[in-house]
């Protein structure tokens, strides 16, 4: 326990899982540090856990280049609010979640004042930026990381860096039952579900939606099934019902045909918790990110997809470089994996359809065999439950108690 009972601990997440992974913390900190007082970035589920909020997580992350320029005079003001706090009442250790654009900023000035710093979940600097791995050097006193070859890739590399276990790994799969699910949203739990996941931002879903509709009314020519959408917290039901029109007429405005997906568009039903229509789906369509990781913890068969600018695609194709510790295969294309699911296997587990690769047709080729019981289906299940058990240090072990641990050794040693 700190010398001091009453220390001040700074923290900063600015997105929606790094909002919930900070949340845990406080409860974790609140109950071992009842007279800390805890200050920062983050947003409602942090407030609501003890954070007094010096800015709002969901007044400064804002994705995507045009987004960030429109908003910068704003942002940059939020980010001053940040580093006065830092400045007017110095913290005795700063909690840095994810959110590379904004905590890496911080944690220089936090290093100028000397507060010792944590950064829970790594940026993704073995993928690429390997240059910012000098700043995680030169401003980083412990870095706990959430996939397993990263503690490696850090430890190689002059950073102290521990593998604490993926936090969605440690959770207990849903328990409602398939009966109760159906009669909550009107399922048949005779039909085979499928889960639809666009993504949690509102351009991913402009991208990703579409085609998996599209492929949904294919399917259902083939299958009698029905899908679920979960929706994100972030995401607006009515701008997502004016989204559906959008995606159910995508083709016909491709085609010049007239309601062709209305005719067989099947029902689409929108939930609210995404791991439970995954813990009850037959398969899944995840767009690549956060909920891949969730598809593999609960362990049914799921293919990536994913839509970006051809600009971006090309630009990322060229500057994603993964080391050593990470044995990534290419496919017969010469494209290295992007779903974390297969840099955690180290092998193709699960298909992965990114930009012109990503459309209906191919969606349904490749979803089809994981419905049946195919040797494929089997065979991913197999090795999802491989890839999953990487995720984890021991059954009954907490990753935000470990990191709760590390904050509490770096209050003893700046106390």
């Amino acid at each position: 326990m700190p010398t001091n009972s009453n220390p001040r601990i700074f923290l900063s997440a600015g997105e929606a899982s790094g909002d919930h992974y900070g949340a845990g913390i406080l409860a974790e900190l609140r109950a071992r540090l009842p007279e800390a007082r805890f200050t920062g970035l983050g947003g409602a589920e942090m407030a609501a856990a003890g954070l007094e909020r010096v800015v709002r997580a969901e007044d400064v992350a804002h994705m995507g280049f045009t987004e960030v320029v429109r908003h910068l005079p704003y942002v940059y003001a939020q980010y001053r609010k940040l580093v006065a706090s830092i400045k007017n009442e110095r913290p005795d250790v700063a909690v840095l979640i994810d959110f590379p654009e904004v905590n890496f900023r911080l944690a220089r000035q936090l290093k100028r004042i000397g507060v010792p710093v944590l950064w829970f979940v790594s940026p993704q600097l073995w993928a690429w930026k390997r240059k910012r791995l000098r700043l995680v050097q030169q401003l980083v006193d412990r870095m706990m990381v959430i996939f397993p070859f990263e503690s490696a890739f850090y430890r190689n590399r002059g950073v102290a860096a521990e593998f604490v276990g993926h936090p969605l790994a440690a959770l207990p799969l849903p328990s409602v039952t398939r009966e109760v699910y159906a009669a909550q949203h009107s399922l048949d739990p005779a039909k085979p579900w499928i889960a639809l996941l666009p993504g949690s931002r509102q351009s991913e879903i402009e991208k990703n939606l579409p085609e998996m509709l599209q492929a949904a009314a294919d399917l259902s020519q083939q299958r009698d099934c029905e899908f679920l959408l979960p929706v994100a917290s972030t995401i607006d039901h009515g701008w997502l019902r004016r989204q559906f029109a959008l995606g159910r007429r995508a083709d016909d405005r491709r085609s010049g045909a007239t309601n062709r997906c209305d005719e067989v568009l099947p029902r689409i039903v929108a939930v609210d918790d995404a791991r439970t229509a995954l813990f009850h789906s037959r398969a899944s369509v995840v767009a690549s990110g956060t909920a891949t990781v969730q598809a593999l913890t609960i362990g049914n068969p799921f293919v990536v997809v994913y839509r970006v600018s051809a600009l971006t695609f090309a630009l990322a194709k060229r500057l994603i470089c993964y080391p050593v510790e990470i044995p990534a295969e290419t496919d017969a294309d010469g494209h290295l994996p992007i779903a974390m699911v297969n840099l955690i296997a180290g092998k193709r587990v699960v298909p992965e359809l990114i930009n012109q690769r990503f459309t209906a047709a191919s969606l349904v080729a490749v979803l089809r065999p994981l419905l049946d019981e195919t040797p494929a289906r089997a065979q991913m299940i197999v090795d999802l439950a491989e890839a999953r058990a990487k995720l984890r240090i021991a059954p009954d072990d907490s990753p935000l108690r470990r990191v709760s641990n590390a904050i509490i050794e770096l209050l003893d040693g700046s106390l």
